[in-house]
């Protein structure tokens, strides 16, 4: 491992701040209010949100303070960390392991990498469009609409990022550092301020609430999981990154600044909810920007949009270091690497990969045009490539460390617990609808989408997301209802359900609106007269004039899928025998549009 003078270590762990935690650093701008939005809080219930914020905490006890700093990045390679570095520590020992299953952990190790090159292509456009999205909260102010410049702005800030990478992680680090070092200090003030709007949000540093959260949330408690992750990205990064400073800059420049910082600020944004949980759920609320002073709003966006920008450094820099170690265990071609300090051997650049990366975020960011859109394969790409490093990290400890089974295997356990339930939650998040809500919001705010009169109700049997038959008939008919309705019907284990807790409305904007009927196993639904009610003194509905939409899947067995044809038609025959949403919900009939959709199994 590289030396570092004890005199330079706080020089370099200003220096880290800009390089390596600028990811992790700028997850409080979107990880609790993802969380918060799929938990739902309500009045009189802090477990809605003592829950996430116990989980989020904990999430970065072990998987920052325990994982990667306790153990990971103890693992180096002549100091370089990363999957590469495992991986060579892994072959590099004395073992007898059978020529295939020696294979297909190289691979796994090979695998591991690829998705932290994905990350280093993702996150620099993710992190620059949520910078730049945000610019939005600058509308009202400026009487203007920035979301048409988006995308533009986004693609000059990329490139201009990539192309001062050629002045070395030192010098990047210089200027980046002081920023980042305003933006933590901004972190924590914004939360210690507004923790005394409810004191008792310091109850979720206990784990059981957390705990309880999850037992009471059964299937949804995976999603929320995927959401939690967003608080810890950036680890991997910061492995990578070690040998660009080494372990004693990363150690100080986290529990000094980084970590007090995070934890101030979240406990801030779930005080100010707790104290009026109502306010939370209204369209475009911010959870971040509604710390903010009013008078001091215009300077944080722009230290926020800043601090995003330099988010992205920590993937870069990480994406030298492993390309590097690829080279030299020969996985890849020689790659032209310039040295930026004489003094510290991790500091390097890559010109060959950086205009690389570069064309590929700038291929996301036209392509996917929104943070919201890479989210979820954002989400699953960490996931894995954490849970990838602690398989790897077991291995070293066993064959290389020659840690007895139960000293290499409880931390890796405990490293696992959470990861198997990050890469869960990731792929639960991909499975929900691909459009999130507030995009149809924003459109309708915009008035991009043609309204015309009457109610239309789209069935959904999720309460996130928009429903399949919305987008297609979005699609093919170009026009929306004046009023909208998204309709989940769902059964509880229960016999019956009281009146006072039938149906739960949440109004997007005007007249849009999502409603959840809800009914005891015992009751026969009845869907028209309960909807009515439920959005009675919001809305008024005329009864003739609500369609009910709903999508009717046509299943084809000449798909790709590696079912055998037989169990593929059994699977199609089932499916016909479903009855239909108009007879179960007692719809009535002429008011109901049926939209097929065919569908390769």
């Amino acid at each position: 491992m590289s030396e570092h003078k004890s005199s330079n270590s706080w020089s370099l762990a200003l220096v880290a701040l800009g390089v390596v935690f600028g990811d992790i650093g700028t997850s409080p701008l979107y990880a609790l209010k993802e969380c918060l939005h799929h938990a739902k809080p309500t009045p009189g219930d802090p477990l809605g949100v003592l829950g996430p914020l116990s989980l989020m905490f904990w999430s970065l006890i072990v998987m920052v303070c325990f994982k990667y700093l306790g153990f990971i990045t103890r693992a180096t390679n002549q100091g370089e960390g990363g999957m590469f570095a495992l991986l060579t520590l892994f072959r590099s020992a004395k073992r007898g392991f059978k020529p295939q299953t020696t294979g297909a952990i190289v691979l796994i190790g090979i695998f591991g990498a690829c998705l932290l090159y994905g990350d280093g292509m993702i996150t620099p456009a993710i992190s620059v469009l949520s910078a730049v999205e945000g610019l939005a909260l600058l509308d009202a102010k400026l009487g203007t609409d920035l979301s048409h410049y988006v995308v533009p702005i986004s693609a000059v800030i990329i490139m201009g990022l990539f192309l001062v990478q050629r002045h070395g992680t030192a010098t990047i680090g210089k200027a980046f550092g002081p920023i980042m070092v305003l933006w933590f200090l901004t972190l924590a003030i914004l939360g210690i301020i507004n923790i005394s709007s409810y004191p008792g949000v310091f109850s979720a540093i206990s784990p059981h609430h957390g705990i309880n959260f999850l037992m009471h949330h059964g299937h949804d408690s995976f999603v929320l999981m995927g959401l939690v992750l967003l608080a810890v990205t950036g680890c991997e990064a910061m492995y990578a990154d070690i040998g660009h400073f080494g372990r004693p800059p990363l150690v100080r420049s986290w529990y000094v600044i980084v970590l007090p910082a995070l934890m101030l600020n979240y406990l801030g944004q779930g005080a100010l909810v707790l104290s009026d949980v109502n306010a939370s759920l209204q369209p475009g609320y911010h959870h971040f920007f509604s710390l903010v002073p009013q008078v001091a709003l215009i300077p944080v966006i722009l230290l926020a949009t800043a601090a995003t920008i330099i988010a992205s450094q920590a993937m870069i820099t990480g994406v030298y270091s492993l390309t590097q170690q690829a080279v030299q265990l020969g996985y890849l071609p020689r790659l032209k690497i310039i040295h930026t300090n004489p003094d510290v051997r991790g500091q390097i650049y890559m010109p060959q990969v950086n205009y690389l990366l570069m064309v590929c975020c700038l291929a996301l960011v036209f392509h996917f045009k929104s943070s919201t859109n890479l989210a979820a394969a954002y989400g699953l790409s960490v996931a894995l490539d954490m849970t990838f490093t602690s398989l790897l990290f077991f291995l070293v400890a066993r064959e290389v460390w020659q840690w007895p089974l139960w000293k290499a295997g409880i931390p890796v356990i405990i490293f696992l617990i959470p990861e198997i339930g990050y890469v869960s939650g990731s792929l639960q998040a991909m499975q929900r609808g691909r459009l999130p809500v507030q995009f149809l919001v924003d459109e309708i705010g915009k008035d991009r989408i043609i309204r015309v009169p009457g109610a239309a109700v789209f069935m959904s049997a999720s309460a996130d997301g928009l429903p399949l038959a919305l987008l297609h008939h979005l699609k093919h008919n170009k026009a929306l209802h004046k009023q909208v309705i998204l309709l989940t019907v769902r059964f509880e284990d229960s016999p019956y359900v009281c009146d006072e807790t039938r149906h739960t409305v949440e109004e997007h904007c005007d007249d849009f609106y999502r409603v959840v009927l809800r009914y005891g196993f015992a009751e026969s639904p009845q869907v028209f007269d309960d909807l009515v009610q439920a959005l009675e003194g919001k809305t008024k509905l005329n009864k003739n004039g609500i369609t009910f939409y709903q999508s009717r899947e046509v299943l084809l067995t000449n798909g790709p899928g590696k079912m055998a044809l037989w169990r593929k038609k059994l699977f199609v025959m089932l499916s016909r025998l479903s009855r239909p949403a108009t007879g179960y919900f007692d719809l009535p009939p002429r008011q109901v549009c049926e939209l097929g959709i065919q569908l390769e199994v």
